[in-house]
């Protein structure tokens, strides 16, 4: 009984990270009109709020995988939380818009730790099986809490402003590092220590199989976050979408993936996995067809384009499920290193395209699109070699 409740808190924690880490991108979104107006910003500086805080977390999580295959994975977590924490006052009492982007920074690299690190916790202790159907369900909450996150931060902002945002971020934080603190175990530290020289990544790089895996995870990410990031200037300012209705469009993809993870977690053992993965190819396939359809009639209906890019977050279910544990697992003693490559990368291509659709943004959905097919046309081809390789699927 004991061991089972402690079994219980270690995942609680877990699951607290990852709410954390879902929310600390989307809770704060909805606040961009009322940010932009306050600090007298153009398109191009509101999106540099996502942008400075991918930034800080890329920067940081190259150091953090070296330091958590070096350390440990609960003082590296304590740290990246604390510095969240300190990003998070700054935000939420910034007298200008240049401690705002400091704030940001500080929390992108902060979050870092726990979004990295959360999932090499069950990785270090369950079989490769068991991972992908804890994955599953991990993922299917984060993506609630992500789905979650655009819905609850219409309301803080609507009746607590911008600074209610970050206020929530704040106490969550707090709470993540409590638990951290208290039902994180301190696990044993492997015999032979990696270094913490960068040059320990040289040999990630040179594995091709590995880095065809990470650059399809990453190019799978990239459509859904453009999404994500430019959908508030495109929904409430173009398109008429109130505030209190605009988190419900973002919400909506984020709970069907969450949903669909969740249920998947619970099958994945029984399936043969790479007859699955050409299933989500062809689902791709769908949302490439209805995206390019929208983006070619430059839709300005914003249920049109939401369910024009639901295809495309259904079929990203299944390779959420398999791939990213067999990821992670490619080099057993270097997971902390692979997890910052596969993080960075996500994060390093979407603050890049974020700010690309930004640039080239002029009030309708047509740029967006394009970007966004560009990077789904890329996630098909990978998962296409991804299922031919077979030291990656056997």
């Amino acid at each position: 009984m004991k061991q089972a409740l402690s079994k219980g808190m270690v995942l609680s924690a877990i699951i607290l990270m990852d709410i954390l880490t879902g929310m600390e991108f989307d809770l704060f979104v909805p606040s961009f009109p009322e940010l932009q107006s306050h600090f007298s910003l153009t398109p191009f500086w509101v999106e540099a709020l996502l942008s400075v805080n991918f930034a800080g977390y890329c920067l940081s999580l190259f150091f953090v995988g070296g330091l958590a295959d070096h350390y440990g994975r609960k003082p590296i977590i304590l740290l990246g939380l604390a510095t969240f924490i300190i990003g998070s006052i700054a935000c939420l009492w910034a007298p200008s818009y240049g401690v705002m982007l400091g704030g940001r920074f500080l929390q992108g690299a902060g979050v870092s730790s726990p979004s990295i690190l959360s999932f090499l916790i069950i990785a270090d202790a369950y079989s490769l099986k068991k991972q992908q159907s804890l994955f599953a369900i991990l993922n299917g909450l984060f993506n609630i809490s992500a789905g979650a996150a655009p819905v609850l931060g219409s309301y803080v902002t609507l009746y607590f402003h911008w600074q209610g945002n970050f206020t929530v971020l704040l106490l969550l934080g707090l709470l993540a590092f409590v638990m951290t603190l208290l039902f994180i175990p301190a696990y044993k530290l492997p015999e032979h220590k990696e270094t913490l020289s960068l040059r320990g990544y040289i040999s990630l790089f040179q594995s091709k199989p590995l880095m065809l895996l990470i650059m399809h995870i990453v190019f799978s990410f990239v459509p859904y976050w453009v999404f994500v990031g430019m959908s508030p200037l495109l929904y409430m300012e173009s398109l008429g979408v109130s505030l209190a209705h605009f988190g419900y469009y973002q919400g909506a993809l984020a709970l069907v993936f969450a949903l669909g993870s969740l249920c998947f977690g619970l099958i994945v053992a029984r399936h043969d996995q790479k007859k699955m993965l050409t299933i989500s190819i062809q689902i791709y396939s769908v949302g490439l067809i209805s995206c390019v359809l929208a983006t070619f009639m430059n839709s300005s209906s914003p249920l049109l384009i939401t369910l024009a890019f639901l295809p495309f977050i259904i079929g990203g279910i299944i390779p959420s499920v398999i791939l990213q544990p067999l990821c992670l697992n490619f080099m057993p003693q270097a997971k902390g290193r692979v997890s910052a490559i596969l993080q960075g990368g996500r994060l390093i291509f979407s603050a890049l395209c974020l700010q690309l659709a930004g640039y080239f943004y002029r009030g309708s959905f047509q740029s967006i699109g394009i970007l966004m097919t560009v990077f789904i046309i890329l996630t098909v081809m990978t998962l296409f070699f991804v299922i031919k390789n077979r030291e990656i699927i056997k």
